[in-house]
């Protein structure tokens, strides 16, 4: 009794306010979210303070947390939470819906939420995978979009953000042309809180007029007619001047953050399954669909400008081609020497299917023209033009694409990188 007095204040306000009067006989303890196997563990902890978590499985350890919090057992809590963080990350990951729900059962498990949070933020994708998004509370939700390190693209927030509030509303139709105009009042209210954390500015004219105009009605007409005349005058795959990415989220219409550290990694010779020390941030110098494919603009905006890497999306072909330079542009004819580009590419936007190839006449790295874009080696991949570029393997390793024939991009962006 004078232990479990002195180890449990939840134990410790229990005992003290359910004693017979003076022969100290409990007259009866409830705790129905305790099962008996879990208390006995707890039980053998309170009165020898050790706990073998070894002997556990993960859900069971998770049953113990829950039950150290309810006990008020604090040295417990903290133990189990770092344990759970320092030596089961993966498990995590792959059981992410049950660890979350449970970090979020109780303001008790500060250190778990956090792991979670930071979780999301970094692997959003992966985690929106692993678990029914749509059963987090809104405030979690809130706290997530509100966020300025969510990695992950606005029109995708927008989209998650949808998904969840028609989950909350099962009678909705998935389909917002059948919506009823009390459909929309529905989603509206649902949806009151999270909408003014949405950053619209950082949406494409195009995602604009695909993704949000078919939910116009659930937005304040103010915000609407703003975001209208915003976006009217807007390329279409363009984002308006005002925009600003979230932190660590490349503004980019063709890589995602994942294609951007795979790159990181190569510019720094890492392997990949190497961890850098810090990632580059990716600065968009140019880009074909707003600046237009004219060879003036390119240099205008890249000539002179050090460490840039070139991404290209194929016309009719789910292919990304690019390269790496890491001296300075110019307008004047001429090869630059380095021992430290490569050219690339990515089949299926799959960061897993891809081509290296680095530099091997290193003499012959680079070569500047007036009348060129970005052409690396001799006629490793030259950007000419909509429609007149093409990739010979001359000065690099291998070849990148299965053709030497003249192929059209849809899509050109060059990026400066620095060190975060």
């Amino acid at each position: 009794m004078v232990i479990l007095n002195y180890r449990s204040p939840y134990l410790r306000r229990i005992l003290s306010t359910n004693k017979k009067k003076n022969d100290e006989t409990l007259v009866h303890i409830k705790l129905p979210n305790v099962s008996p196997e879990t208390f006995q563990v707890v039980l053998r902890y309170i009165y020898g303070g050790k706990l073998s978590v070894e002997e556990y499985d993960i859900p069971d350890l998770l049953k113990i947390l829950v039950t150290a919090s309810e006990l008020n057992l604090q040295e417990l809590n903290n133990y189990l939470q770092s344990f759970l963080i320092e030596n089961n990350a993966n498990w995590i990951e792959q059981n992410f819906n049950s660890v979350y729900q449970t970090s979020f059962e109780s303001d008790s498990f500060p250190e778990l939420q956090k792991y979670c949070n930071d979780l999301i933020l970094k692997n959003p994708d992966k985690v929106f995978k692993s678990f029914n998004f749509s059963l987090i509370p809104e405030n979690v939700l809130i706290s997530l979009i509100q966020n300025d390190d969510l990695q992950m693209k606005e029109i995708q927030i927008w989209e998650h953000v949808l998904k969840w509030g028609i989950a909350q509303n099962p009678e909705l139709p998935s389909d917002p042309s059948n919506f009823s105009k009390n459909d929309f009042k529905t989603l509206k209210n649902t949806l009151q809180h999270c909408i003014p954390f949405i950053r619209f500015l950082n949406l494409t004219s195009k995602e604009f007029s695909d993704k949000v105009l078919p939910y116009k009605k659930i937005l304040s007409k103010e915000l609407y007619m703003n975001l209208l005349e915003t976006f009217l005058n807007t390329h279409p795959y363009c984002r308006p001047s005002g925009s600003k990415p979230r932190t660590g989220v490349i503004d980019s219409n063709i890589i995602t953050n994942q294609h951007a550290e795979l790159i990181s990694k190569w510019v720094d010779k890492l392997n990949i399954t190497d961890k850098p020390a810090s990632l580059y941030k990716f600065n968009l110098l140019y880009r074909q669909s707003c600046d237009g494919f004219d060879i003036s603009k390119f240099h205008e905006a890249c000539d002179d400008q050090l460490r840039t890497v070139t991404i290209a999306k194929m016309k009719g072909r789910n292919k990304i081609l690019g390269g790496y330079n890491p001296v300075e542009w110019k307008s004047v004819n001429g090869y630059s020497a380095t021992e430290d580009s490569f050219i690339f590419s990515f089949e299926d936007n799959s960061i897993e299917n891809y081509i290296l190839s680095r530099v091997v006449n290193g003499n012959c790295a680079i070569w500047n023209g007036y009348n060129y874009g970005p052409y690396f080696g001799s006629y490793d991949l030259v950007f000419y033009g909509n429609s007149h570029n093409f990739s010979m393997i001359r000065e690099y390793e291998k070849k990148i694409i299965d053709t030497e024939s003249n192929f059209s991009v849809e899509e050109c962006e060059i990026f400066q990188i620095t060190k975060n």
